[in-house]
């Protein structure tokens, strides 16, 4: 299975937006995606999918899941969207932390063990999420905590948008010590699969900045900030948004759905996985088709 985290230390770059478009990128190549997304924030992945419309309700949640207080099972959890299946975010995820606190007190009082930053692999497997599905995409915040640490311990690798700024490059700088931290305190190995420039103008400043990025650039994706706003007013990805709600297709826009169809095989081949109907890259019309 593939599996990775986009996680990126600046707000703002496009994080969640990339999480989605991979995740239909993925799907629309015949594969089976499941997205975790952690946010406890307004505006994420799950209302990006529209999906969000229980956040604030007594149900279930995987939070309940994770601290081992489920009222079902985790599989109920799971709404599908564009071929792509999501556990909505909930908002008991803004208290995550202390509900994590409050359980391992609890365990260990009993002489049980209880570890804060693996309970959502423990979920993900109890579910049969590896057995079951092709691709697991975990969009956490970009803030350090349980939500952070437990996507990246589940998923093992990154793909990280890059701001092609001055602030983005601090932020690339930085990752290499950063993941170094990952691995010393969740004891694992982490890997990154990609760097993804994010609205990139291809000035000198920002061809600079790209030149000292350490990690694979497949694909850079340009400023399309008309195209994004898009997709967030009407809840879907970029591939429904030029399908369905564009008055024409605008080759620059098509070419940016090339480019996540791209990133999506590159990282597909990262680990040997082989989609079974793969799109020509850009195609928004092409049949998906679930192995």
């Amino acid at each position: 299975m593939l599996a990775y985290s986009t996680y990126s230390e600046a707000g703002g770059v496009g994080k969640t937006t990339a999480a989605a478009n991979l995740a239909v990128a993925h799907a629309r190549a015949g594969l089976d995606p499941l997205v975790v997304p952690l946010d406890p924030q307004d505006g994420d992945l799950s209302h990006l999918f529209g999906v969000d419309d229980q956040r604030t309700e007594s149900v279930d949640n995987l939070v309940r899941h994770m601290i081992r207080r489920p009222n079902g099972e985790c599989t109920d959890l799971i709404r599908t969207v564009e071929g792509v299946d999501v556990i909505p975010e909930h908002n008991m995820l803004s208290d995550f932390a202390e509900y994590l606190l409050r359980e391992k007190e609890q365990s260990e009082a009993m002489g049980e063990s209880f570890g804060i930053h693996a309970q959502l692999l423990r979920v993900l497997r109890e579910a049969g999420v590896p057995d079951h599905y092709d691709v697991l995409i975990c969009d956490p915040p970009a803030t350090e905590g349980p939500h952070l640490y437990n996507a990246i311990n589940a998923t093992r690798s990154l793909v990280i948008p890059v701001e092609p700024s001055a602030k983005g490059q601090a932020a690339v700088e930085g990752l290499e010590a950063l993941v170094a931290g990952f691995e010393d305190q969740l004891d694992i190995e982490v890997g990154v699969l990609a760097a993804v420039p994010m609205g990139f103008k291809n000035t000198r400043d920002q061809r600079a900045i790209l030149d000292e990025i350490e990690y694979p650039v497949p694909e850079i994706i340009g400023e399309r900030a008309s195209l994004m706003e898009g997709c967030w007013m009407q809840q879907c990805s970029a591939f429904r948004y030029v399908r369905e709600h564009r008055d024409r297709r605008r080759e620059y826009e098509l070419e940016t759905l090339a480019k996540f169809d791209r990133l999506a095989r590159h990282l597909e081949r990262e680990v040997g996985l082989e989609a079974p109907n793969p799109p020509e890259p850009g195609d928004v019309d092409h049949e998906v088709m679930t192995a």
